[in-house]
């Protein structure tokens, strides 16, 4: 355990989120999901549903922002403007730690080509059908040169 991380952030699954760079991107997915054929490297949070696991992802994760859209969501079907109780979760949770980023729909194949080509794919126990999402990792911006913390000049504050 690690002061102000939430425990669902393994030690794998943080390694896969340090490693990942600029523009790369990482699943989310539902426990129904075809995991294992889909990913290049698969993080298995069974017994953890996409929600909580979504959070812990976005609480440490940055969002691409020089691209218009970086979050995606499967849809129900072909239906592009469904949406179930749980994208309206995803939806939210996304609000919260980016606020001003849309949460784009992806249908069928579509999805399943971004995420057979993502870094990572984090398989989920959730029980609930198309809960299923895609961010693009951003960067973190250095501070305004002349702000230090308390440690003094450190060239890797951000």
């Amino acid at each position: 355990m690690l002061k102000g991380l939430d425990p669902l952030l393994s030690p794998e699954l943080l390694l896969t989120l340090r490693a990942m760079g600029h523009g790369d991107e990482i699943a989310i997915v539902d426990g129904n999901y075809p995991g294992v054929e889909h990913a290049r490297r698969l993080i298995r949070l069974d017994g953890h549903h996409l929600i909580p696991v979504l959070n812990a992802v976005l609480s440490v994760l940055p969002i691409d922002d020089f691209v218009a859209e970086a979050i995606f969501r499967s849809t129900v079907k072909a239906e592009r403007d469904k949406l179930d109780p749980v994208h309206e979760e995803m939806i939210d949770c996304c609000a919260r730690h980016e606020p001003h980023r849309q949460v784009v729909t992806l249908i069928g194949q579509d999805f399943y080509g971004r995420v057979k080509t993502a870094h990572a794919v984090i398989q989920t126990g959730e029980p609930r059908l198309y809960a299923n999402i895609i961010l693009r990792k951003g960067v973190i911006y250095p501070k305004e040169p002349g702000v230090h913390g308390t440690a003094g000049v450190d060239p890797f504050v951000y």
